[in-house]
């Protein structure tokens, strides 16, 4: 019988789940709401509903099961950490405990970020690259880093947090600090942006729409952004010498608008080092999360085979 990995990613709104090969190729995936509100059981109960579901349908067993959740997580436990107002009863939920009870199978619980990096590591934009940034902008900024092959989570979890860095004016970020990446780059901060200069709140979609349109403004806002990232860019180029980047996320999908500024900053003020920065665009889209933690739960899978 061929077996599979399952790869999850639990979002606030939807649970994303794919079945894949030990290539990391796609055999079937779905989307389903995840009861967000209903508790961590309740949660992993639905994934592994969908996982079995799948399963039959192709007559396959499974390997293991990888998991990339939003918010600050503990992945040497299997306990997502802190989760904000999206989730109930998920922060402190012994995730991989749950599941590999459930299934019998190994199971590894990673932030989200983190696994979308891994996925267009192992199968996307950067593949077999060793030192990555990895950025995703939607309704934040989130970051990850890869050095020399590994996850860098840092002493306290925070390494990669590239949105919360300040020094980019000095708008009020999501935290509560202000100038952070987040508030130039995200997808509320140049709604924020733009509303502030014109009157009008768009979502980031329809300001893409009327900066491709002529609409000075709403081009003004993803020049800034493209700024703001190429600054963040160039910063974990000075610090880490890391100058491969992979960026993904909502709005990243206007990279027309985006690239040509991170671009032109990058050019006018390139890394001490010298090195050519190379910066790519997702390539995974929706399944770069749950691809990503299922090639971390691989990577475990083959390492006990082969203890």
């Amino acid at each position: 019988m061929t077996r599979l990995l399952a790869g999850i990613d639990v979002g606030g709104t939807n649970t994303k789940v794919v079945l894949a090969t030990a290539a990391l190729q796609v055999v079937d995936r779905i989307d389903l709401p995840t009861p967000a509100h209903a508790g961590g059981a309740a949660i992993v109960a639905s994934a592994l509903g969908a996982v079995s579901g799948l399963l039959e349908s192709h007559r396959a067993s499974l390997a293991g099961v990888g998991i990339g959740a939003a918010g600050v997580v503990d992945a040497a436990t299997g306990t997502v950490l802190v989760t904000g107002n999206s989730f109930t009863g998920w922060a402190g939920y012994g995730v991989t405990e749950a599941v590999t009870q459930a299934l019998g199978v190994p199971a590894t619980l990673d932030n989200d970020v983190n696994a979308f990096l891994l996925g267009e590591i192992a199968a996307g934009a950067v593949v077999g690259e060793r030192n990555v940034l990895g950025m995703t902008l939607g309704t934040g900024v989130g970051g990850a880093l890869v050095l020399d092959g590994t996850l860098f989570a840092g002493p306290r979890g925070a390494a990669g947090e590239i949105g919360h860095v300040p020094g980019f004016g000095d708008g009020l970020c999501t935290c509560g600090q202000h100038g952070h990446l987040e508030t130039i780059a995200a997808a509320r901060g140049m709604a924020d942006r733009y509303e502030a200069v014109t009157g009008r709140r768009l979502p980031v979609h329809a300001i893409a729409d009327a900066a491709r349109a002529g609409d000075p403004e709403a081009a003004s806002v993803f020049r800034t952004a493209g700024w703001g990232i190429a600054r963040g860019i160039l910063l974990t180029a000075g610090i880490l010498d890391v100058t491969t980047v992979v960026i993904g996320g909502g709005v990243a999908r206007s990279w027309d608008l985006l690239a040509p500024a991170i671009e032109a900053a990058i050019a006018a003020e390139p890394p001490v080092s010298g090195a050519a920065i190379r910066v790519e665009p997702a390539l995974l889209g929706s399944d770069a999360v749950a691809l990503g933690a299922a090639a971390q739960v691989r990577a475990r899978v083959l390492d006990a085979e082969l203890a």
